[in-house]
This record gives structure tokens, C-alpha cells and sequence, in this order.
């Protein structure tokens, strides 16, 4: 019986305590077990690593290279003109683009959208002006989705000039945030 007194004598004293949380941060990504990095992007290529090469086609048809942007910061915005996740994020990756863009920095998105019309519409309507590219197949059968390890959109990177990757996540705003970082004069 003491016992039981003594538990519930226990636990009125922890309700009257003010609620902390503790929220353990990962060492590598810097995601906290609240945001959604700890979720989504925890097998994106980890910062520190060289980023794999490709080369996908823009809606006209050009080629481009990513390993042809070393030497700048290249932001990757891989997203889908039917994700609504996606659609939320563009105000935010064009506010950086327009920041950072005349600093040298690339944007390029590149798009899981399968249908060209339908992707063309969407850069149209949502006022993209940066670099769009897309292999035009189905995401998850996508050469692309495989060699970026890009499970959830929309997933960014953020490439350093030396090709490696600084950013992975799925969160816009940590790469702002690392580009603030190394353009401070763009910070708004």
C-alpha cells in the first residue's frame, strides 16, 4: 500500500513539472526527430560526399551535364508538377532563385513528371525560370530517383563548388538557410 501512495504521490509531482522535450538532433544531417528530414531524407547522399554525375535533357531538348556547374553552387530541386508537396514549395525555390541566382548559384529542378505537356504547363502557370529537366518516366522507375536515393518529394541538394554534396534534405529552407550562410548579403 505504501508503495502505491508513493507512486501516485510520484507521478501528481511530475504533473505539476513543466513539460520539457528533449529533441535529439542527428550528428550527420542536422535533422531533429521534429522535422521532416528525420523522416523522409534520411537515406538522401549524406554532405561530405561527391555527388554522383548525370545528364538529363531540358523540355527543349538540351543536354546538360550537372558535373559541367563545378566551380558554382548548384541547388537540385528534384519535384513533380502532380505532387502538392511540391507545388507549395516552388514560391520558395523561386524567392531563392531570384536571391541567389546573380551570386552564381544554379538552380536546376529536376522533374518526376512523366508527361511533357503536363510538366511544360506547370513551369508555364507556377512562373519557373530556372533550368527544368526530367527523364519523363514514372518516378520511382526513374534512373535519376535510384542514383539520388530520392524517396520523397520534394528532396533537394545543395552541391558546393567542389561537386560535393552540402545540403540533402527535404526541407527548402535548410538550403536557404546554408546559402544565406555563404552569401550573407543576399539575406532579406
Amino acid at each position: 500500500m505504501k508503495r502505491i501512495i508513493s507512486v501516485l504521490a510520484l507521478a501528481a509531482a511530475m504533473l505539476t513539472l513543466p513539460l520539457c522535450v528533449s529533441v535529439a538532433q542527428d550528428a550527420v544531417t542536422g535533422a531533429t526527430a521534429l522535422d521532416d528530414d528525420a523522416k523522409y531524407a534520411k537515406d538522401l547522399i549524406k554532405p561530405g560526399k561527391v555527388m554522383p554525375d548525370f545528364t538529363l535533357n531540358t523540355l527543349d531538348g538540351k543536354a546538360v551535364k550537372l558535373s559541367s556547374y563545378r566551380g558554382h553552387y548548384v541547388v537540385l530541386d528534384f519535384w513533380a508538377s502532380w505532387c502538392p508537396d511540391c507545388r507549395r514549395d516552388i514560391p520558395n525555390v523561386k524567392r531563392m532563385y531570384k536571391a541567389f541566382a546573380d551570386k552564381g548559384v544554379v538552380f536546376i529542378g529536376v522533374s518526376f513528371d512523366d508527361n511533357k505537356e503536363a510538366l511544360s504547363k506547370a513551369v508555364k502557370d507556377l512562373g519557373i525560370e530556372y533550368t527544368q529537366v526530367s527523364e519523363l518516366k514514372k518516378w520511382k522507375s526513374t534512373d535519376t530517383s535510384k542514383k539520388y536515393k530520392v524517396n520523397w518529394i520534394p528532396t533537394m541538394y545543395l552541391v558546393g563548388p567542389d561537386g560535393k554534396v552540402v545540403v540533402s534534405t527535404v526541407m527548402s529552407e535548410k538550403v536557404e538557410k546554408e546559402l544565406t550562410k555563404v552569401f550573407p548579403a543576399c539575406a532579406e
